[in-house]
């Protein structure tokens, strides 16, 4: 990369016209106008550097000594030299040391290289620049960084009338810099003078003394030094005095409360999105850019204003992360946030996202379950007591994926139309979620060993349906009593028609026999019910917490233009020599291919039990069913 220049308002630290010496601060991490940021902490440069007249390499004015770089930015001091000499030279200085004088020259910036393209993408377009090197400092008219400000201007020995001028304006607005900045700022003076003082000592050839001017020279510095010293001396007392009379502030554990103590109001920002668009959309780009995320990230730009994280998605996934690179978190905790964006939207819409408590452990673990209880009775007086044992097993949760890919024309990715982002968010989600939600309770799903889990159903014995559903739930939880499992916390899983039928159930006097049961769902006698229609005529009963899963928590995406593919929901494996292969390229499609790693096991049998054949019709409550719930409406009524 080629030099380029960042700009920041002169910082007026200190203002010497005996040695016409000048100080500020010659960059900050503040965006500037064209939204690029600098890393101080990344900032290299040797001392000291020209210092030139609006980046004229051929009209150098003086030198500058940059100090080590802080959080705020780095500071600098600089001088111009006494030319003696009428001429071209002895002009331009004077020009430029009278235009600082005067304060009609506040501007400053430095000309700087990018070091091995270390550069970051901000969520603005602009650009934060991590690695730089600082070549020259200049003295400029118009700064570009608008977040800086003069602060104070102080003069050892003013006899300029300008100058003068310039002072009493200074302090017909005094603005009261805070101790801490004030010592900042004395602090490097003092550091300047220092090494403006061995440069002196050090500058000469071997064994030579100074001479007069040099002495001078030396001296003068010699006692500014000692005079910045009594002052952070005074500075640091005074300091440390505001320290010991100051008074803790109230602490604060809303946002509510830190804004009343500032004085301010809260200011939340809520992305306009609707939930799983970056997700969606970060797979769109990819799509449209045929797989290539250098491009993808170019295409993603389109949605920076509502949705910026998509293109640091994108730019994660171009490097791989490393415990040493510093930006590997921020990038890591950015594409999660982007899965987990769409996982918010699939999870409730899955039956395993509807149940609560469900006993989440990773994957590739042994996990104890206990298989049996000990035995114990009375013991009488002197008479030896039982002894007993507990029954233990372990449960594993392998590695299993589901996936899917959908096909789609290259004209409906380039999303022209915005109906076409909506399409591809509805068809992912109601795609796995309806498929992951048959496997996990379909009885007929049985496990396949290094591929699939088998459903929580699969192995247990189905009980008929009376065609009554309090009189199926009765039998179900007759089960859980018998196999001495709680019923704490137990879910029903039903169909979202029987569910809707039995909010249409009313008793004999017209009142609704299951109130707040309706197509999403509720409960019955404290019985949380949870819809999906793919249970069909099945009725559920689940003890959660011996249900264990696991979840990876992302959904991985990749895509492909050139792929030949099988387009069946049931693809040949192997491919045989009558398998019809579809080109993506020949017919102008993408393939984009979704992944979920997930897994789940019963750990215990007689935690899942279920009715099959259910099919409730609306209907008047039986009046025997009804005589047992007429103390509950009587009770709810009073």
């Amino acid at each position: 990369m080629s030099e380029s220049r960042a700009y920041s308002l002169l910082y007026l630290k200190q203002l010497d016209t005996s040695s016409r010496t000048f100080g500020g601060i010659a960059t900050t991490p503040d965006l500037d106008r064209q939204g690029h940021s600098i890393a101080p902490a990344g900032v290299t440069f040797r001392n000291p550097i020209p210092l030139l007249f609006h980046h004229d390499v051929q009209r150098p004015i003086g030198r500058v000594t940059l100090f080590p770089a802080t959080a705020e930015g780095i500071a600098f001091e600089a001088t111009l030299p006494d030319i003696p000499e009428p001429g071209t030279l002895r002009d331009r200085v004077n020009e430029a040391w009278h235009s600082v004088k005067a304060g009609l020259m506040h501007g400053v910036s430095i000309g700087f290289r990018v070091l091995d393209d270390a550069v970051e993408r901000l969520p603005n377009g602009g650009l934060k620049l991590l690695k730089t090197e600082i070549l020259e400092l200049s003295l400029v008219t118009i700064p570009a960084n608008a977040a800086a400000s003069i602060r104070t201007v102080k003069s050892l020995a003013v006899s300029d009338p300008a100058v003068a001028g310039h002072l009493a304006q200074a302090r017909g607005t005094p603005r009261m810099e805070p101790i801490n900045e004030q010592v900042k700022g004395f602090e490097a003076s003092r550091s300047a003078k220092a090494a403006q003082m061995q440069t002196i000592l050090t500058g000469g050839e071997a064994g030579a003394t100074l001479d007069e001017l040099q002495q001078k020279e030396f001296d003068r510095l010699d006692g500014e030094v000692k005079a910045l010293d009594g002052h952070l001396t005074r500075l640091r007392r005074l300091e440390s005095l505001h320290v010991a009379s100051a008074t803790p502030l109230p602490a604060t554990v809303t946002s509510t409360q830190g804004a009343e103590l500032r004085g301010g109001t809260v200011v939340s920002v809520k992305p306009t999105a609707p939930k799983g668009s970056a997700f969606i959309r970060a797979a769109c780009a990819l799509l449209e850019a045929k797989g290539d995320t250098y491009r993808a990230q170019g295409i993603a730009e389109r949605w920076k204003d509502s949705t910026p994280e998509v293109a640091l998605y994108l730019k994660a996934a171009v490097a791989a992360g490393t415990t040493t690179d510093p930006t590997w978190a921020g990038a890591l905790v950015t594409v999660n946030n982007v899965k987990a964006d769409f996982l918010e939207l699939l999870r409730p819409a899955t039956i395993i996202g509807k149940i609560p408590g469900l006993l989440a452990v990773p994957f590739n673990s042994a996990i104890p379950v206990q298989t049996a209880g000990g035995t114990y009775g009375w013991v009488g007086q002197g008479a030896p007591k039982p002894v007993t044992k507990l029954g233990f097993g372990t449960a594993t949760l392998g590695i299993a994926k589901a996936a899917g890919i959908v096909v789609l024309t290259e004209e409906l990715v380039r999303l022209s139309n915005p109906q076409a982002e909506d399409v591809v968010r509805r068809d992912m989600i109601a795609g796995i979620a309806q498929f992951l939600d048959q496997q996990f309770v379909d009885p007929a799903v049985a496990a396949v060993t290094n591929v699939s889990p088998a459903s929580i159903t699969n192995g247990t014995t189905a009980i008929a349906t009376t065609g009554n559903v309090l009189k199926d739930i009765q039998a179900l939880v007759a089960t859980f009593t018998a196999a001495n499992m709680p019923l704490i916390g137990v879910t029903l899983i039903m169909s979202e028609t029987n569910a809707f039928t039995l909010g249409m159930i009313r008793n004999s006097d017209g009142s609704p026999a299951f109130p707040g049961m309706g197509a999403t769902g509720g409960s019955i006698s404290g019985i949380t019910i949870v819809t999906s229609n793919v249970v069909g005529g099945n009725v559920i009963l689940v003890q959660p917490r011996y249900i264990l899963y696991a979840d990876e928590g992302g959904v991985n995406i990749d895509v492909s233009r050139e792929a030949s593919v099988q387009l069946e929901t049931a693809p040949d494996n192997p491919a045989l020599a009558t398998t019809v292969m579809t080109s993506l390229w020949q017919n102008n499609l993408v393939g984009l291919r979704a992944e979920r790693f997930i897994n789940w096991n019963r750990a215990v049998l007689a935690a899942v039990k279920y009715v099959s054949g259910a099919a409730y019709v609306p209907a008047v409550m039986p009046l025997e069913l009804e005589g047992a719930n007429a103390g509950k409406r009587k009770s709810a009524q009073e």
